[in-house]
């Protein structure tokens, strides 16, 4: 039984014929008469009957077009609801990211909402997952905060929508005092033979060290591999090796790391909100776009 044939149904008890329904209906009426016959199938009592060149209801089918009548109200209920829920600006939002971007952005996030009114309630999380796991996410979270490394393939589309808020460069991290801190810019061959400091396999610093060695045909000596940017700082600024922090979420408290932009290769990623379509429909979760773009653009802003 499907709605639309409950709906004739009724409009047959109503109108008085298969023409005025087809007419109501903007359909025609040889569709009516199919609807009418498919609905008929699933009962042996009829719900029809001729009388002269009229089709009218049976007592059967007037209790089932009233009964469905219920059933066209609560779908109507049922409808207007999820369009009310979607159009709050309030309710509750997910959110998970990864762990350079929560550090940056989480703290002015909340208060970029709490300014206006009606601000949606945030429920945030950080998930450490390389770049490939990201979408999978949104199935948890209302929203995903993702990172992929520009030459890497394209977020798949045809179940997520994809909104970039950034371009953030990975830039070398020399401890203070290096040799290299002299230049403006460094290119591969001028890194590739220090020890180095960087990512497990399948995260933006590994993709970029990979390209490094591959550019120079040379391996690429490393000593410690470490998620945490903050950790990389540390382990930087003591003088255990180079690593790359991103540009924009890594503020590291270190005054003895120096950043240099790397030349010759594509070190940027793009930071991305991933999301189910659905999703988006609530006002509420693109509130929280919103304010994600404009916390990102004052970040990038602030950094030159």
């Amino acid at each position: 039984m499907e709605i639309h044939q409950l709906t004739i149904l009724r409009e047959l008890g109503a109108l008085g014929s298969v023409t005025a329904v087809a007419e109501a209906l903007h359909v025609s009426p040889s569709a009516v008469s199919q609807h009418l016959a498919a609905l008929q199938r699933q009962f042996a009592t009829p719900l029809t009957r001729r009388e002269g060149r009229v089709l009218t209801l049976t007592d059967a089918g007037r209790v089932l077009a009233r009964a469905g009548a219920g059933v066209i109200d609560a779908m109507a209920a049922a409808r207007t609801a999820v369009e009310q829920f979607e159009d709050s600006p309030g309710g509750t939002v997910t959110l998970s990211s990864f762990h350079s971007a929560g550090q940056a952005l989480f703290g002015p996030l909340l208060r970029e909402l709490d300014a206006g009114p009606d601000a949606p309630e945030l429920r945030l999380t950080d998930e450490d997952v390389a770049q490939r796991d990201f979408p999978a996410l949104t199935a948890q979270y209302d929203l995903v905060l993702a990172h992929r490394m520009e030459h890497s393939p394209p977020w798949p589309t045809d179940d997520l929508h994809v909104v970039t808020l950034a371009r953030e460069p990975l830039d070398v991290a020399l401890p203070a005092g290096h040799p290299l801190t002299a230049r403006d810019r460094l290119r591969p061959r001028d890194v590739v033979g220090e020890r180095w400091v960087t990512s497990r396999a399948g995260y933006s610093p590994d993709d970029v060290l990979t390209a490094v060695a591959a550019l120079t045909r040379r391996s690429a000596d490393v000593v410690h591999r470490v998620n945490d940017y903050g950790a990389v700082a540390a382990l930087v600024a003591a003088g255990s090796g180079i690593g790359l922090l991103p540009r924009y979420t890594s503020a590291h408290p270190y005054d003895d790391v120096v950043l240099r932009p790397l030349h010759g290769l594509s070190t940027s990623r793009t930071i991305d909100v991933l999301a189910r379509p659905e999703a988006l429909r609530r006002r509420s979760a693109q509130r929280v776009v919103q304010a994600l773009r404009r916390v990102m653009e004052r970040l990038v802003a602030s950094q030159g």
